[in-house]
């Protein structure tokens, strides 16, 4: 038994499902085979607890390191925020440099509150929101956390969020009386979006969706979105939690010329430290001083120096051109290495968010082969590739060749049997669910 999976089998007895993150369970990619746990990490290289290192090939802690990790730049401003003393009864001048910057690349948002993840900062634009029109329900379409807001959308329907990222989702302990208080379209699904204005228009207090995740938006659909809500006095809000500034400096909302009155960025702005931010419109970001929206340690300096760093290299090396040119090439080689196999799939997103699927009946167990492969190999691997500014190409060819190779074992696999004949363990999973 390895030292991490011996840890990991404590980890169940201690904390309720194994990790504090759900999208890093073990079981989500090999389930008794993928290293649960890190010594350290640096660039795109983890060492696992048995001393084992590997290369990530797969979402870059789902994320959050867009440079890289332990990235030297930001290391050395965050060594410096803390010798300096990250917290203390003043407050951290940086928070106020960050405002300043996130504003001058947002030329239509006028003001910024902070938080430290992206959970949360939803959470503060959904009260914000709120606060600003006296009105209850929002109109969502993708994934945005685990709070009480977003996971309501499952007490109409148990499988309302089914379709938004992680399908099993469950509303146990939110209050019954948010029923109805958030209402679920698919993102390009005008028709669905029109009903839910022409049912609630006047109840609504916020729009909030994603600009762009997997494919480009549908001609005019952002412009009728934001048309829409101007017209009915919803705010308008764009999670970039994810997919902000990685195919460009700033939102993704820059790119494609539509201004929200509230965006949300966590995750990349920090690369791996905590902080998040919310910015917008003055009359949207004033509600703040009128709804009680506090804490302690969204004062501390570790997070906007961290982002300012970030932020700062971002521009200086043109990192989301990198990421792109990283992205296409792996895009690439998933669809001609799964045509030279005879392995249906399809690969997807914009190059910074890259992700494939298989197209089969087996298609489940040909996902958890392929990781088992790209693991012998020496790559954690699965169906998403977010580049890494740290990815060279010498690493992008090494795992196009590891690819070759997973594919052509899962090629003979499928020609010899059922694919879970060729597993070491179960098959992963993908959804919501209790651990054994």
């Amino acid at each position: 038994m390895s030292e991490s999976f011996e840890l990991y089998e404590r980890a169940k007895q201690r904390i309720p499902g194994g990790t504090q993150l759900l999208s890093k369970r073990p079981e989500m990619f090999l389930p008794g085979g993928w290293p649960a746990y890190y010594r350290r990490a640096r660039g795109v290289e983890i060492e696992d607890l048995d001393g084992r290192t590997w290369i990530d090939a797969t979402h870059g802690s789902v994320g959050a390191c867009p440079l890289g990790y332990a990235d030297p730049d930001v290391n050395e401003a965050v060594i410096g925020a803390v010798r300096q003393g990250s917290m203390a009864t003043l407050n951290c001048p940086l928070e106020v440099e960050l405002a300043e910057l996130l504003c001058e690349l947002h030329p239509w948002a006028d003001q910024v509150r902070y938080a430290r993840t992206g959970g949360e900062t939803m959470a503060i634009a959904v009260r914000l929101a709120r606060a600003t029109t006296g009105r209850d329900v929002i109109a969502f379409c993708g994934y945005h956390g685990w709070h009480d807001w977003y996971l309501a959308a499952n007490l109409a329907d148990s499988e309302a969020l089914d379709g938004h990222l992680l399908p099993g989702l469950s509303p146990r302990g939110v209050p019954r009386g948010l029923e109805g208080t958030a209402v679920p379209f698919a993102h390009g699904d005008r028709a669905a979006f029109d009903a839910i204005v022409s049912s609630h228009g006047d109840r609504l207090a916020a729009v909030i969706m994603e600009p762009m995740r997997k494919t480009e938006p549908p001609p005019g659909f952002l412009e009728h979105v934001r048309k829409t809500a101007t017209r009915i006095g919803a705010v308008l809000v764009f999670d970039e939690i994810t997919a902000g500034f990685r195919r460009n400096v700033g939102g993704l909302h820059l790119r494609l010329g539509i201004d929200p009155d509230m965006a949300v960025f966590a995750k990349s702005i920090g690369n791996g430290h905590p902080i998040a931010a919310v910015i917008g419109r003055r009359e949207t970001m004033q509600a703040a001083e009128t709804s009680f929206i506090s804490s302690t340690h969204w004062t501390e300096g570790v997070g906007p120096a961290a982002a300012l760093a970030t932020i700062r290299k971002m521009q200086r090396l043109d990192v989301p051109d990198h990421l792109d040119q990283t992205g296409k090439r792996i895009q690439e080689g998933w669809r001609r290495l799964g045509e030279r196999h005879g392995l249906p799939l399809t690969a997807v997103g914009i190059p910074q968010l890259s992700t494939f699927a298989f197209d089969h009946d087996e298609a489940r167990a040909m996902m958890t082969l392929y990781t088992q492969e790209m693991l012998d190999a020496g790559f954690l691997a699965s169906g998403a590739f977010y580049p890494m500014y740290a990815h060279s190409q010498d690493h992008v060819e090494r795992i196009i060749d590891a690819i070759d190779g997973a594919f052509g074992r899962i090629h003979a696999a499928m020609a010899a049997g059922p694919v879970t004949d060729a597993l070491r363990g179960p098959v992963a999973y993908s959804d919501f669910r209790r651990l054994a």
